[in-house]
């Protein structure tokens, strides 16, 4: 469960960071954090499937600072990369 809430938290903040850091797309504030959120937890699962010493490490109780931060750098780019997409579809369908 750990795993998922910084996730989510990467991915937010992922999200936000990368709507300012970029205002093409740039989803508002809301956005930015719902769509990080969301591709945060996406990644982050998928980044335990494929490093399978990260989950067995999550899954015996062991998740080490290693761990932690891939799932941090995981969920943070999962959610800029989501903001991303998601803005630049939403600016070319505005245009």
């Amino acid at each position: 469960m750990e795993q998922i809430l910084i996730n989510l938290v990467a991915g937010a903040l992922g999200g936000a960071g990368a709507g300012k850091a970029a205002p093409q797309f740039d989803l508002g504030m809301i956005g930015n954090l719902i769509a990080g959120a969301v591709g945060g937890g996406v990644l982050g699962q998928v980044v335990t499937l494929l490093l399978p010493s990260v989950m067995a490490a999550a899954q015996a109780g062991n998740l080490s600072v290693g761990g932690i931060v891939s799932h941090v750098i995981a969920g943070g780019a999962g959610g800029a990369i989501l903001t991303a997409i998601v803005g630049a579809i939403k600016n070319k369908a505005a245009a």
